[in-house]
């Protein structure tokens, strides 16, 4: 637990002023190693800053599937786990994240407690995330039994973000679901979150234009993350299209340097 992959996300978004992160899923009921391989590939072409690997709903082992994405690039992979199910010694790090808005106990810490030993023997490097579940929410909120915060109502995940600042959370994910219509989270609801906490606000489900990427940037999010855009698109554009949401969001993050 070296604390690498933290250092190389807050020294990246002091130089940078936001980052890109791609998620895949490597569920095998839904794709193969080698096509998931491939968009890391295609992501780090592109100018993704990271890759984060989970999903909602991952059967099996994916030991497999981490330790090759691992292996073919040279940006960090960080777990994204939606259960114990999605637990790899194989990544250079994992958000260690509870759902703080679920109302089952067992996504806010008990998954994490079952999880815990055998994270703590294999020395990945873990990175504390508090999970924020906006609505939609889509499969991730349904799976997590979340009760999604209304998408007109800032000051409601505003106070969870403060509370999670206040135990000591490294960072806040604002998760709109994957595959989320609407642009993702709304801009008021990030700009209000990070105009009141000091933590680093991640922003994922539903960015798919650039001007999407852009406006969670300008809203205040310290990173934006693609995954159902990237799977849909990347192989059949070899990432052209993912190159130039990278590049709106960078020049977006630049104007905060």
């Amino acid at each position: 637990m070296s604390g690498k992959v933290w250092k190389y996300i807050t020294e990246k978004l002091a130089s940078d002023g936001a980052l890109h992160f791609t998620l895949l899923d490597p569920d095998p009921l839904t794709t193969n190693i080698d096509e998931v391989v491939q968009l890391a590939k295609i992501s780090e072409r592109a100018g993704s800053d990271a890759i984060m690997i989970g999903g909602s709903t991952i059967f099996g082992y994916i030991d497999e599937s981490v330790k090759a994405m691992t292996e073919a690039v040279d940006i960090p992979t960080i777990l994204f786990p939606g259960n114990i199910t999605g637990v790899s010694a194989e990544a250079d790090a994992m958000f260690f994240m509870s759902l703080l808005n679920s109302t089952n106990q067992y996504w806010i810490i008990g998954a994490q407690a079952l999880g815990a030993p055998g994270i703590k023997m294999s020395e990945i490097e873990t990175i504390s995330m508090a999970y924020l579940m906006v609505a939609p929410g889509k499969t991730a909120s349904w799976v997590g039994d979340a009760k999604p915060f209304p998408r007109d109502k800032p000051k409601i995940p505003l106070m969870y973000a403060l509370a999670a600042e206040l135990i000591g959370f490294k960072l806040i994910y604002l998760e709109a679901g994957s595959g989320a219509d609407g642009g993702g989270v709304p801009s008021e609801m990030i700009s209000m979150i990070t105009q009141f906490s000091n933590v680093p606000v991640i922003s994922g489900g539903g960015f798919n234009t650039v001007e999407d990427v852009v406006r969670g940037v300008e809203a205040g999010a310290s990173i934006v993350v693609q995954g159902t855009y990237v799977e849909k698109n990347a192989l059949a554009d070899n990432g052209e299209g993912l190159k130039k949401r990278v590049a709106g969001l960078k020049a977006a993050g630049a104007k905060r340097v």
